[in-house]
């Protein structure tokens, strides 16, 4: 590598950039594939191809390599076909063509039970708990959040009691949310809320504390009323801040979201990969986890991109992106 390249708070050149992107997702897949396809790697099982003598074993089915020996050897002491098989990892570890195959037929597979939901269903059910979960946190938040960043006393009214309460889980409260709102959707997006509600507040009055104090002083000495300083210096001078805070928030949303999704479910992606896994599909567990990553990656380079263009003299969206 370049040294070039580990230079102490040097901004990386666009090819460097572009070449550890793509090798922070290559080194994970080739990691995955010699694990999958290379015979002297793991591979703790075996893949029956022939059963042989042994009553109990079918093609397909994957036992212990140190049990499949057992039997080998046990076939052969009583001069009877002996059982064949391949290598293999537990059924848990799909290998990467097997994932990439379900990230197709997932979506073009019927659910397996009655009550299940397609993919793309499951998906754009999630999505809106996390939008609506998302836009009432902000709501409240974000208005508070500065609140609390530009007025002393304000922090000091609302900051000691959410500092206490952004350490209670939210999962603790999904009995209360569910007692109180029903089995729906309700207490699904109560604990997106509850999960980054507190966290945003302290987020944003940080980001508003680190405003340039001299802005605010020039606006004084200019003439600006104390009501008009939010509007006029505070939120426009943080917005860049307060933009890139909202793109890792979001994030968090996603992490609560299986968490709130598990809280008598019948819907949504989380119950689609417990649906899939309860019957041994588990390619098509990691295909609905990886779509997950790619819709979060997504969404997030896309509000990177809006993001250099309502902030262009911003050059931290740049770094961060």
């Amino acid at each position: 590598m370049s040294a070039g390249w580990l230079q102490v708070l040097k901004p990386l050149s666009p090819r460097a950039r572009r070449v550890l992107g793509a090798l922070s997702f290559v080194l994970p897949v080739l990691l995955w594939c010699i694990v999958s396809y290379v015979p002297g790697v793991w591979h703790p099982q075996v893949l029956i191809t022939k059963p042989g003598s042994v009553e109990y074993l079918e093609p397909g089915m994957r036992m212990d390599r140190e049990d499949f020996d057992n039997e080998v050897a046990d076939a052969r002491e009583s001069d009877k076909p002996a059982p064949e098989g391949m290598p293999a990892n537990p059924i848990y570890l799909p290998a990467p063509h097997e994932v990439a195959m379900a990230l197709y037929t997932a979506f073009t597979t019927p659910p397996v039970s009655q009550d299940g939901q397609w993919l793309h269903q499951s998906l754009w059910h999630s999505i809106q708990i996390i939008l609506w979960g998302f836009v009432i946190s902000s709501a409240i938040g974000v208005p508070l959040g500065v609140l609390c960043g530009t007025y002393s006393t304000v922090a000091r009214l609302n900051e000691p009691f959410i500092e206490f309460f952004r350490y209670l889980p939210a999962p603790a409260f999904g009995a209360l949310a569910v007692a109180i709102l029903g089995i729906y959707d309700g207490p699904k997006i109560t604990i997106i809320v509850i999960g980054t509600l507190f966290q945003q507040v302290l987020i944003i009055a940080n980001t508003t504390r680190k405003l340039d104090v001299a802005l605010v002083e020039a606006a004084l000495t200019l003439g600006t009323k104390s009501a008009k300083l939010l509007s006029r210096v505070v939120v426009p001078g943080i917005l860049p801040d307060l933009y890139r805070d909202q793109r890792i928030l979001l994030g968090w949303a996603w992490t609560y979201l299986i968490v709130a999704e598990l809280i008598g479910t019948t819907s949504g992606i989380t119950w689609f990969i417990t649906l899939q896994a309860r019957y041994q599909h588990f390619a098509n567990v990691y295909a609905a986890i990886i779509i997950i990553g790619i819709i979060g990656v997504g969404t997030d380079m896309t509000l990177a991109l809006i993001g250099r263009k309502l902030f262009p003299w911003d050059r931290t969206l740049d770094k961060s992106s």
